[in-house]
């Protein structure tokens, strides 16, 4: 599929974060959210899906299959609650949630182009479990147009 199909995510300046939902990628919120405040910054989460990792809308009959809409609500909605279980409710720095139906690494290079800071986890939810950096954060590391923060957690 073309490049082109994608949504790419737009930033003027500010800290910008992936974010999957795996443990990896909110210890990288975590550590995000502490930068932006550093520098007083925004810090743009963004939660790149795909119809097969989007969350289901609960609203959707089984047999169903939700709407574009219905799934770009439900992700948005699942990052928004993501971010208040991890950085509390009311977070002391300006936050903006970009959703985009695109592959991760399209999403975050393009987020890369404005952004002053990325900050990724060392590995998301595919892949294999002992990979030392998934290959979302390989390509963020050597393409990202901006430095990059790769995270890991205390192992």
């Amino acid at each position: 599929m073309p490049d082109r199909m994608y949504q790419r995510v737009e930033v003027d300046g500010g800290v910008v974060v992936g974010v999957d939902g795996s443990s990896s990628s909110l210890h990288a919120l975590t550590a995000a959210a502490d930068e932006a405040a550093r520098r007083s910054a925004v810090l743009h989460v963004v939660r790149a899906w795909s119809i097969r990792t989007a969350p289901r809308p609960d609203d959707c009959p089984p047999n169903a299959v939700p709407s574009m809409d219905a799934f770009q609500q439900e992700v948005e909605q699942d990052t928004r609650r993501l971010i208040a279980k991890k950085l509390g409710e009311t977070p002391q720095i300006k936050i903006q949630v970009h959703a985009v139906h695109s592959p991760s690494p399209q999403a975050l290079l393009s987020a890369s182009r404005g952004a002053d800071l990325l900050v990724v986890g060392h590995r998301g939810r595919g892949g294999f479990a002992g990979l030392m950096l998934g290959s979302v954060a390989e390509q963020c590391v050597r393409h990202a147009a901006c430095p990059v923060l790769v995270t890991r957690p205390s192992v």
